[in-house]
């Protein structure tokens, strides 16, 4: 069984899901089955086949997620430091080309968003990151094509 890493607000993150689904989610779904099921004629009930359709993704969604918990790694980022980048590290990146900054910090696959700048360990730029340190230059592959960075920054925490 494949340990899936992941940093404590990660690992809460996908617990505080469970809960929602099992405790909210679950039982708005069971009682619009139950309202559904009062209309008659199952097989032309929309809001019926729509009600089993959301308990369907929802149960789906809860083993996903019990799974990844199961499995999870708990990283404490915290208790990290050094200037070599690996999981949980805040990576300053500088865009050699147009000489922009941008930061990331390496995350697990559940808890990664761009947009906030946390980046899955398994993206084409962690990879090319993983076990270089500040100053050091790197070239990645994405899929709009070839980047050339300078880590510029390497933190913790």
């Amino acid at each position: 069984m494949e340990k899936v890493p992941m940093t404590a607000g990660g690992y809460q993150s996908l617990v505080d899901e469970v809960k929602h689904l099992k405790a909210v989610e679950r039982p708005r779904i069971i009682r619009a089955i139950e309202e559904a099921r009062a209309h008659g004629d199952l097989s032309e009930n929309a809001e019926y086949h729509s009600a089993k359709e959301a308990q369907g993704w929802n149960e789906t969604r809860v083993a996903e997620l019990e799974d990844k918990i199961s499995r999870a790694e708990v990283i404490d980022v915290s208790k990290l430091s050094g200037d070599t980048v690996m999981f949980g590290a805040k990576v300053t990146l500088i865009d050699e080309d147009t000489e922009a900054k941008v930061v990331y910090q390496i995350v697990g696959d559940m808890e990664a968003d761009v947009k906030k700048g946390r980046i899955s360990i398994s993206s084409p730029i962690a990879r090319a990151i993983i076990g270089k340190k500040k100053g050091d230059s790197v070239e990645v592959n994405t899929p709009g094509g070839g980047k050339s960075y300078e880590i510029d920054k390497v933190t913790w925490g």
